[in-house]
């Protein structure tokens, strides 16, 4: 199945890595990661699908897989993966399947797995052992043991997001890139924003024929940017294929690092929910939890990844977290990512200031940031003990990989999940510090992908 069982999800080229074979096996082994807690909830499982053409028959095969262990199938269709998070809360499933391969190329697919309550599944606390079930056993076509439930959510999700509507005045030019991928399912809930739309790339077309659907490259923000500024827009949001992710464009046309937009909001969200601890990912700006100690919340710290982000928030209650990816997780909407509430919390802002978006972040703006920058490295282990002896006269922390950090300027290295590749995040106080750094950092991790 050439290593299609990845950290977070399933994801392979379909259909020399990924077919209905193996999907009927996900279906079927998919009881095999519920707990008892999962199944009181009633044995039922939501499972929706993006648009590619080949998300119409895995979604089947599933659907036949769940059946045949006895898991009685919601159907909602065309969904995005928040919709599918927000119909297992909402309906209270044990589970749910997201048909999906999210922001990558047209000849990729795969699945999103969430137990009850949008929960999500790991290769830690579900997909190693999804993995060993499908392959350890052969699944062949089997008469169902449950049924099929048809379900149309639309009106419930919009009751729903709507629901963190603040204020809907003043109207605002709003630009937005859904790049032909799922937030084209969004079109009805933008226009009850009161904004005025610049609709691009609306449409569901999975052979994504105007840039890739992932808004954290910067090549895929240019229509976007564009946008902005020819239309006088007063800002710009970018949806991945799955419309999980939301990546801000300001009115200047600049991006919005995702930390930067966790900054923003912890002031409104803190002040609905006063002294509440905001979750933040390692890679995040200082002037992330200087915002949320400035507002009175309590900073938590956690390692990348949404089942990680996901947990500490449940553990410890909190409403709001963001990663540097452009995940943006609330307690209201079970703990699960929203890009378009999102997307509204920062209408909200804007509208509530009465500020231009770029003016209400030039404060969090003040440190110099690499971004997230690949490295090749195949002893990734090896390599991050060259650092912790080259850095440690740093104070050093290994939440995520190895963080190293000075009074001016500090550094974070974590292996990818799925890749040969380390990723760098590099923040100084200046500009200056920042190129001195990075070359410092370049000398011992090497020339960057792609550099």
């Amino acid at each position: 199945m050439g290593g299609i069982f990845k950290a977070y999800d399933v994801r392979g080229v379909y259909p020399e890595e990924l077919d209905e074979r193996t999907a009927l096996a996900v279906g079927y082994h998919f009881r095999g990661i519920l707990d008892e807690e999962d199944l009181a909830a009633g044995g039922r499982v939501v499972v929706s699908r993006d648009m590619r053409t080949s998300s119409i028959p895995l979604a089947g095969a599933l659907s036949d897989g769940l059946r045949a262990s006895g898991l009685t199938v919601i159907d909602i269709g065309l969904a995005t993966t928040p919709m599918n998070y927000f119909a297992i809360g909402h309906l209270g499933a044990s589970g749910g399947i997201q048909v999906t391969a999210s922001h990558n190329p047209a000849k990729y697919n795969g699945f999103k797995f969430s137990r009850r309550d949008a929960i999500p599944v790991s290769s830690e606390t579900g997909i190693g052992r999804l993995e060993a079930l499908v392959r350890g056993t052969a699944v062949a076509a089997m008469p169902p043991r449950a049924g099929v439930e048809q379900c149309d959510i639309t009106a419930s999700y919009r009751e729903h997001v709507l629901g963190f509507v603040g204020l809907r005045e003043p109207r605002l030019k709003v630009a937005v890139d859904v790049a032909n991928g799922m937030a084209t399912l969004y079109r009805g809930l933008l226009d009850e924003l009161n904004i005025e739309l610049v609709p691009l790339f609306f449409g569901l077309d999975g052979s994504f024929p105007n840039h890739e659907a992932n808004p954290l490259k910067p090549e895929n923000l240019r229509d976007l940017q564009r946008a902005v500024r020819e239309q006088g827009c007063a800002l710009g949001i970018a949806f991945d294929g799955d419309a999980d992710r939301a990546i801000f464009v300001d009115d200047q046309a600049a991006a919005v690092g995702a930390d930067m937009v966790t900054a923003l909001l912890a002031a409104p969200i803190l002040a609905r929910f006063p002294g509440a601890p905001i979750v933040y990912d390692i890679r995040s700006s200082w002037a992330t939890r200087e915002a949320i100690l400035a507002a009175g919340g309590q900073p938590v710290r956690e390692r990348v990844g949404h089942s990680f982000m996901k947990a500490t928030m449940r553990r410890i209650g909190s409403p709001f977290g963001g990663e540097l990816a452009g995940h943006f997780y609330y307690r209201e909407n079970f703990f699960a990512d929203s890009s378009l509430i999102t997307a509204i919390e920062v209408l909200n802002e804007v509208r509530r200031s009465r500020r231009s978006l770029s003016s209400l972040l030039a404060p969090f703006r003040r440190y110099a940031s690499t971004g997230e920058v690949n490295f090749h490295v195949d002893d990734k282990d090896g390599m991050i003990r060259k650092l912790a002896d080259l850095f440690g006269d740093g104070k050093i922390d290994y939440t995520d990989g190895i963080t190293v950090e000075y009074p001016d300027w500090w550094f974070n290295v974590r292996p990818s999940n799925t890749e040969p590749l380390l990723r760098l995040v590099l923040e100084a106080r200046t500009p200056a510090l920042l190129a001195e750094a990075k070359q410092r950092l370049l000398a011992v991790l090497g020339r960057p992908e792609g550099g």
